[in-house]
């Protein structure tokens, strides 16, 4: 069975930094594409970064270039966030998701496995 957990959520000011974590279980994280997409209350899914299965492309919008860093650690089967310069529109629901053989993928549905996100909340 897959899963996939977020941790790392949390309430920071304006101008700090969180570093999100997304534990795999039931596949192993370097065959798949691994990315990050945020919710806001009322909103579409909108994409974060992600980084392709070999590992050789990686992505960013161009909401949180220069500010958040995705990172894989095959070792651990895990997949980071790091997010520095927080700013009060970064506030949603983060999830971490998988695409078997993916590229990195921009588009929410070419994603197989979700996890239930962890909450950030940034505020001014």
């Amino acid at each position: 069975q897959v899963q996939l957990v977020e941790s790392g959520g949390g309430l920071v000011q304006a101008g700090g930094s969180l570093r999100l974590s997304c534990a795999a279980s039931g596949l192993t994280v370097s065959n798949y594409a691994m990315a990050w997409f945020r919710q806001a209350p009322g909103k579409e899914h909108e994409f974060v970064a992600a980084i392709s299965y070999s590992g050789g492309f990686i992505y960013y919008a161009d909401s949180v270039k220069g500010r958040f860093t995705i990172f894989r650690d095959n070792a651990k089967n895990t997949v980071d966030l790091h997010m520095n310069t927080l700013k009060p529109e970064d506030t949603a629901t983060y999830h971490c998701a998988a695409d078997l053989w993916g590229t990195g993928s921009r588009r929410y549905i070419e994603y197989d496995y979700w996890g239930q996100g962890t909450q950030v909340i940034v505020s001014s």
